[in-house]
């Protein structure tokens, strides 16, 4: 699967190289549709081609071209792709029946995946929010590396090895031949999660928490939710999405009430944060702001937090919207202390959102 991202990858570079508007989006769902078809022929991977990674007649050309560039053959069916009658891929017998129903299912889902990646989470119903963890699984939650306690060999490290270069010396009558260095290991920066559950946030917290499950490296998360309580939910978020957000629901009680963000904070920072789990870490906070509380315990407990985590990266679906300003509120206590915002409020907006957890 590693390499067929690659190639997936690779061949929208080229794409893109060539004036095709290819996002990392399209060419998961090119990825998606090989897996899903199988092709054994080169004229049913071009249909997997032309079914994910191409949204108008004017752009069959550019793909007919980048395909027999890379795969050494020109597609049959470029003529029929732009608009004549369609000829079935490869005929009876080469991996579809007479009727294409094969290619058909594949075309409809790269077609219903293209159209709810560019919808927003809030207008999404709960069957539609599962069939996006299929392209959520593409995603990969990196955060910054930061030096561990373990070290490793490095010829051009700053440190001498004294340990392993006395014992290397044994074998040359005790005296040091070479001297062994080493240097530091990395290891990425812990992320936090914290997730706003109330009402208004509802539909995207139940986006988030999917990506968490599904994305990778977002099993490594320390995921808390919040409304009028702070809830942990690390454990209950290992395992498959659906089960993941019922446990949510089981185990957040408060899930869909009021919101006390300031509060919620300072607990998590009393129980957790100030013990270790936010110090240098990632700490990602999920809410649109909107306090029931005081907005001055908000700014207080989130000037406690910046100087514990490594970075503070506040999602909030709101700001997606033209002419957002935090002007008053949560969001406006907040700002100062947010070293990036973003809306991640729909699944092509998700770039912007891994990008700040990098950094």
């Amino acid at each position: 699967m590693s390499d067929l991202a690659l190639v997936a990858a690779r061949f929208a570079e080229l794409l893109r190289a060539d004036g095709l508007s290819v996002g990392a989006d399209r060419a998961a769902r090119f990825a998606q549709a090989i897996t899903v078809l199988e092709p054994t022929r080169p004229e049913q991977l071009y249909w997997c081609a032309l079914a994910t990674l191409v949204s108008s007649p004017e752009q069959v050309s550019v793909l007919t071209r980048v395909f027999t560039v890379v795969f050494g053959e020109t597609p049959q069916l470029a003529v029929a792709a732009a608009g004549a009658p369609k000829v079935a891929a490869g005929g009876p017998g080469a991996g579809t029946d007479p009727s294409g129903s094969s290619r058909q299912e594949v075309g409809e889902l790269a077609s219903v995946l293209e159209r709810l990646a560019s919808r927003d989470f809030a207008d999404l119903e709960p069957d539609e929010l599962s069939l996006l963890a299929t392209l959520m699984r593409r995603f990969r939650l990196a955060t910054p590396l930061r030096r561990s306690r373990r070290k490793r060999a490095a010829a051009s490290g700053r440190r001498v090895d004294l340990r392993e270069t006395l014992r290397r010396a044994r074998r040359s009558g005790g005296e040091p031949a070479v001297l062994h260095r080493w240097t530091p290991r990395e290891k990425p920066r812990k992320l936090v999660v914290l997730c706003d559950i109330s009402g208004s946030m509802q539909p995207h917290a139940r986006a988030m928490l999917q990506l968490l499950v599904c994305a990778t490296g977002g099993a490594r998360a320390e995921v808390f939710t919040f409304a009028t309580r702070l809830t942990r939910l690390t454990r209950a978020l290992a395992t498959d999405p659906a089960a993941a957000l019922r446990r949510a629901g089981e185990e957040a009680p408060d899930w869909s009430g009021g919101t006390r963000i300031g509060e919620s904070l300072r607990g998590f920072i009393d129980d957790y944060g100030a013990r270790g789990m936010a110090r240098g870490a990632v700490v990602v906070i999920i809410s649109d702001g909107w306090e029931t509380g005081g907005a001055e315990e908000l700014a207080a407990q989130l000037a406690r937090l910046s100087r514990l985590a490594y970075r503070i990266v506040w999602v909030n679906p709101r700001t997606a919207k033209p002419g957002y300003r935090p002007l008053a509120g949560g969001m406006a206590a907040a700002w100062p202390y947010c070293d990036a915002v973003v809306s991640a409020h729909r699944l092509d907006a998700l770039d912007e959102f891994l990008a700040a957890l990098a950094g």
